[in-house]
């Protein structure tokens, strides 16, 4: 199967908004839509990538909804295991800014549902020139 996400891209996407993220307290104003939207769908897909599966349902409202690691397939009503958050959220953990364990606004349920922790951060922003 073909991956549907550009690992370059993705990081284009999240520089792009890289300050906003960063931002620890929450100073910097937030980006167009757009911007969020882009940076939130296409992190979520190459988690889906690079976590294979469907046991873990990843919610990021309004933007995206991916299934991920492997194990019992989920195919009806709502899955048992769900990790949602806000975009905000979402895109700190994805950049390494935050942990899942410990991060607000992050709703985990079932037993699965913290195997997510080990494949974030998929990007690390705070490595990147001029983002602290």
């Amino acid at each position: 199967m073909a991956s549907s996400s550009d690992p370059a891209a993705t990081r284009r996407a999240l520089l792009a908004i890289a300050e906003w993220i960063a931002d620890d307290d929450q100073s910097v104003p937030r980006p167009p839509r757009a911007a969020v939207a882009d940076a939130v769908r296409r992190s979520a897909r190459t988690l889906a990538d690079v976590a294979p599966g469907h046991s873990v349902e990843v919610r990021v409202p309004p933007y995206v909804a991916v299934q991920c690691i492997e194990g019992p397939r989920h195919t009806r009503g709502t899955p048992p295991n769900v990790v949602e958050c806000d975009p905000r959220t979402w895109l700190r953990l994805v950049c390494g800014f935050e942990d899942i364990a410990t991060a607000q606004g992050v709703d985990a349920s079932g037993s699965r549902a913290g195997e997510v922790a080990r494949w974030l951060p998929l990007i690390r922003l705070n490595e990147a020139p001029g983002v602290n």
